[in-house]
């Protein structure tokens, strides 16, 4: 009975262990990871002049930089991050959808071969011709790419971690009992081995 129940369980096991083992060395090696979740930083330049403008005592950070669209005031309160005009310290709101090209497109000069040109840019999202996604927050002014290789990369950990449905609850329940079977099956095998 023993051995009979460690049989089936292992093929039952066979798929998810060989996918464990394939990943597994991807996820060792980690081959193109660098260039799969390299950050992408938005472009700065020297500022000329020091701000003239009188710290408010809400903000718990400030950053003061200056990129191709000019001078940024970026502060952090209680409700998270904020940018300023420089002079007036009032908000300011997103730029035109150009001025958001020019910004995104001069970070891209970093890395040309990965990022190559805008094809689309929309609601701060900027797609390439080599098939990098960029996301830009104005408030933070950052930037955040991911690619073809980061969608692999992704699926290979959707693979690992038994998340095959798609579904939250239900890949937690499959990933659950792949651990119970994979237990059951060594401690199956280990009682094997005892009795011989």
């Amino acid at each position: 009975m023993v051995r009979k129940l460690h049989r089936v369980i292992g093929i039952v096991m066979l798929l998810p262990l060989v996918g464990w083992a394939a990943t597994g060395v991807v996820f060792f090696t980690k081959p193109g990871y660098g260039a799969a979740y390299d950050g992408l930083a938005i472009r700065t330049y020297p500022i000329d002049s020091p701000i003239a403008a009188r710290p408010d005592p809400a903000w718990r950070e400030v950053r003061y930089l200056r990129t191709i669209l000019g001078l940024h005031l970026l502060v952090r309160t209680g409700n998270g991050w904020t940018q300023l005009d420089p002079v007036t310290l009032q908000p300011r709101g997103a730029p035109p959808d150009e001025a958001v090209r020019r910004l995104v497109a001069d970070a891209f000069t970093a890395n040309p071969e990965r990022y190559g040109h805008i094809v689309t840019l929309a609601g701060g999202v900027a797609t390439t011709d080599t098939g990098a996604v960029v996301s830009f927050d104005w408030s933070r002014m950052s930037l955040q790419q991911r690619g073809r290789d980061t969608d692999r990369i992704d699926l290979l950990y959707k693979v690992h971690y038994l998340q095959w449905t798609g579904r939250k609850t239900l890949d937690k329940i499959v990933g659950l009992a792949g651990l119970v079977l994979l237990v059951t099956l060594t401690a199956l095998g280990a009682r094997l081995a005892v009795r011989r």
